[in-house]
């Protein structure tokens, strides 16, 4: 029998399906809704505003878009609210939060009477949180992303969240800002509603969703406050609707195939290294892997085309009138799957067969002359990292591409807090700064691997440093830093006993990260290790007890589809 569509679908469990049809469409009824309207197919709309969310002050907008859009094609739009991360009014970090939003958006796709939906996000883990939820529910579903912000300006220069931000807090660290000017600062980087104005993890979970085939073309770049991302929304409510007559289902685009596409952008836009946890865990929904050999091959065979910070000079707004992703995928159409298929059904080879060819080369580099000839993101391995470690080349100081230093240990964040600004610090510009038990267990793994550079180095001059930790940091940051050490130092992983005075050596040419102790001490040391004791309540024992690492995507280990397969098989 096929299942009950729009008010009908999904009947809440009274015992009588018929008395549970007509008491859910007499509580509707009560919202102002006709016996006319209820007959028609719904389309939910997962919208995630919030008053500590400054990504999302446009939702209201956005909903509207879409529920016109979808009442113009013919059904009813049925908003609802999830969990909404705004990354930098969390504690300890949005990190810890976004498989709560994931299973929150889930089950309220599951258990709510819907026949598509169109999920609405924007800060950093809430893209991500959505198309792991999306992934799971298997329902028809669009992802509309909230958009970029615009720039600010001061002093003739142009702004933008956040890569200005770090740029000037780090002149403001070093003596070269005064504090006056910092507070202005700090009101002209921010201006608009939105994302992030530069190629941060937000953007770039945008451009992947749009890759990946799970948002409408050519949506990824749009200007939160420009009127296309209006029109955008229309029209991602008349395509829901079109999804319930013709689905497509999230596990029919998200392949690996396309999982490897949006790899390639990545690369090719140098986009954030938080994105190669949120994409793990989004394929890891469905049973896709990408091992660290083929993405390293991918991000040799794929150069850095876009000029943006924090790689680059320009901003969003700029990605966005130079063609957006489009572009990219037509530089790097031969490297491509094509016959990956996208939410409109058409596959990636009539897109961009069908696309105009224009785009604005100051922005958008060609094929045969990259910003740089290899992708912006690698991942590396060692002793010190045996499951792996990712690395943002196109951000680091080819300088220091090739070094072998001495640790300058930090046992924990309230360690380097409490240190690192500290005069008596033995540090020079030649040691690599290492912070431990900041990774998914001990701490949420934060955005905290941007270690700031020692007040009385910054104040010598000094303006990069080899930084390691199994945190992560921000998209928007910059800098020869290697992250997301796996297994984190929490759980055992070697870097729990790294010691002030050990030698590390990076080679980026060798895609490795080393701690040139020998084997034998290294066991030993590891003998006596005690992991941090873990959170045991509530939600953060949750998390404690089953977060995956890095190189797992960081999701839950009854999230993944082979942690459910397992437990479904038992």
């Amino acid at each position: 029998m096929a299942e009950d569509k729009g008010i009908k679908g999904g009947l809440t469990n009274y015992g009588d399906k018929d008395f549970a049809a007509y008491l859910r469409r007499s509580f509707a009824r009560s919202m102002g809704l006709s016996r006319a309207m209820l007959d028609k197919p719904i389309v939910g709309i997962a919208m995630t505003p919030s008053g500590f969310n400054n990504c999302h002050r446009s939702m209201p907008d956005l909903v509207e878009g879409v529920s016109r859009g979808v009442l113009a094609a013919g059904a009813l739009p049925r908003p609802f609210p999830t969990v909404s991360l705004g990354e930098v009014f969390l504690k300890p970090t949005s990190m810890v939060y976004r498989n709560l939003m994931s299973m929150d958006t889930e089950e309220m796709v599951r258990a709510q009477p819907m026949d598509a939906v169109v999920l609405i996000g924007g800060c950093d883990k809430t893209v991500p949180a959505q198309l792991m939820g999306a992934a799971s529910a298997d329902l028809p579903a669009v992802q509309l992303v909230t958009g970029p912000m615009m720039t600010g300006r001061h002093k003739g220069e142009r702004l933008g969240a956040c890569t200005d931000c770090r740029r000037f807090w780090g002149k403001f660290r070093a003596g070269e800002v005064e504090a006056e000017e910092i507070a202005e600062i700090e009101g002209r980087l921010a201006t608009t509603a939105g994302t992030c104005a530069v190629m941060g993890t937000a953007s770039t979970m945008a451009c992947i969703a749009e890759t990946l085939g799970m948002s409408l073309p050519g949506t990824a770049a749009i200007p939160a406050v420009h009127a296309d991302r209006l029109v955008a929304a229309e029209h991602c409510g008349k395509l829901a609707v079109e999804l319930i007559q013709t689905p497509r289902r999230p596990s029919e685009i998200i392949t690996e195939k396309s999982v490897e596409n949006a790899f390639r952008v990545l690369m090719a836009v140098s986009g954030s290294t938080n994105a190669i946890v949120h994409l793990t865990a989004v394929a890891g929904r469905l049973g896709i892997r990408i091992a660290p050999e083929r993405l390293n091959q991918i991000s040799d065979e794929t150069p850095v085309l876009v000029d943006l910070k924090p790689v680059g000079e320009g901003y969003m707004e700029d990605f966005f009138a130079a063609g957006g992703v489009g572009a990219v995928l037509r530089e790097i159409r031969h490297l491509l799957h094509l016959d990956t298929v996208d939410v409109t059904g058409q596959t990636l080879a009539e897109r961009l067969d069908n696309e105009p060819d224009w785009v604005d080369r100051r922005v958008i580099r060609s094929f045969d002359d990259p910003v740089s000839d290899e992708g912006g993101l690698i991942s590396l391995t060692g002793n010190i990292a045996p499951q792996g470690a990712i690395f943002k080349r196109a951000a680091a100081t080819q300088d220091l591409f090739e070094v072998e230093g001495r640790a300058v240990v930090f046992e924990s964040l309230e360690d380097l807090a409490n240190r690192v600004d500290d005069p008596d610090l033995d540090i020079t510009a030649n040691d690599i700064m290492v912070l431990k038990n900041a990774g998914p267990v001990a701490a949420g793994m934060p955005e905290a691997g941007y270690l700031p550079i020692p007040k009385k180095l910054a104040r010598q001059g000094v303006k990069d440093i080899v930084r390691i930790s199994d945190a992560r940091m921000s998209g928007t940051a910059f800098g020869t830093i290697v992250l997301h050490m796996s297994p984190e130092a929490a759980v055992g992983g070697p870097l729990a006993i790294v010691q002030d005075g050990d030698r590390v050596r990076l080679s980026v040419a060798e895609k490795r990260i080393d701690l040139l102790v020998d084997d034998a001490e290294i066991a030993r040391r590891l003998e006596t290790h005690q992991a941090p004791e873990p959170e045991r309540r509530g939600y953060r024992g949750l998390y404690s007890r089953t977060v995956l690492q890095a190189d797992e995507g960081c999701d839950f280990d009854f999230l993944t589809h082979e942690g459910w397969s397992k437990e479904g098989s038992k």
